[in-house]
């Protein structure tokens, strides 16, 4: 049994802190091309990115992250086209599709947990770039609350991938058993935190899914977590 004192908690962003943003398509890069930069898009370029990003998220399920440029690059190829400037087009890109938004609620139990003197690390599956993902943290407030922002779009691969989490329990102190890991899914947030040695709870306001384990907690909603971790054994 784990007596350790959870001296870090490492929270799931999409679906745990905010809803679930929106992806960018072929038609996005179309948009941004002319809109941003005035350039001509080659002809089947979105069709192209769409195919692209098609493999790149099938990969993305066996753990690889696939960067925007790597994307924009191949659909480039595919038309037979010069690439412009990707790293340009990639930041205007996600500057031109939103990220999510955090919940308010979300926002005020990670301000109470800061309060606590928890380590707490933002630890995600996501596309978009950390400087992107800081500035969403900045538009609520809760960018300086978080030690360490671990996020598969900059360490190159995804939950439930080991090396995700051993990057996690790395940015929150090096300690797996001290660290809790916050989210709504089961494998990526449940069983791969504990095969890592950490726990884990799960963010589900339903039935809970088939297979968690009994002495997993379940919250509805991420404002339960700082009592939870209160009455936490």
């Amino acid at each position: 049994m784990n007596t350790l004192a959870v001296a870090a908690v490492a929270l799931d962003f999409g679906g745990t802190l905010a809803t679930p943003g929106a992806s960018p398509c072929g038609r996005d890069v179309v948009a941004v091309l002319e809109s941003r930069f005035g350039w001509p898009s080659p002809a089947g370029l979105d069709v192209a990115v769409d195919e692209v990003r098609a493999e790149a998220k099938a990969a993305y399920r066996q753990g690889v992250q696939t960067p925007w440029e790597t994307i924009l690059a191949d659909a480039w190829q595919r038309v037979s086209a010069q690439p412009p400037d990707l790293d340009a087009v990639v930041d205007a890109l996600w500057e031109s599709v939103p990220d999510a938004v955090v919940d308010p609620r979300a926002a005020a139990a990670v301000r109470t947990l800061r309060r606590s003197q928890r380590e707490l690390v933002l630890a995600c599956n996501t596309q978009r770039p950390i400087a992107h993902r800081r500035r969403t943290l900045a538009v609520a407030g809760l960018v300086e609350h978080f030690d360490a922002l671990v996020l598969s779009s900059d360490i190159g691969f995804t939950k439930p991938d080991p090396r995700f989490y051993a990057a996690v329990v790395d940015a929150a102190g090096g300690v797996p058993g001290a660290v809790l890991f916050v989210g709504d899914t089961l494998d990526k947030d449940v069983v791969g935190p504990r095969a890592a040695g950490m726990r884990a709870a799960l963010v589900c306001a339903g039935e809970p899914p088939p297979g968690l384990p009994e002495d997993i907690p379940v919250i509805a909603h991420v404002a339960e977590l700082p009592n939870l971790l209160e009455r936490w054994p």
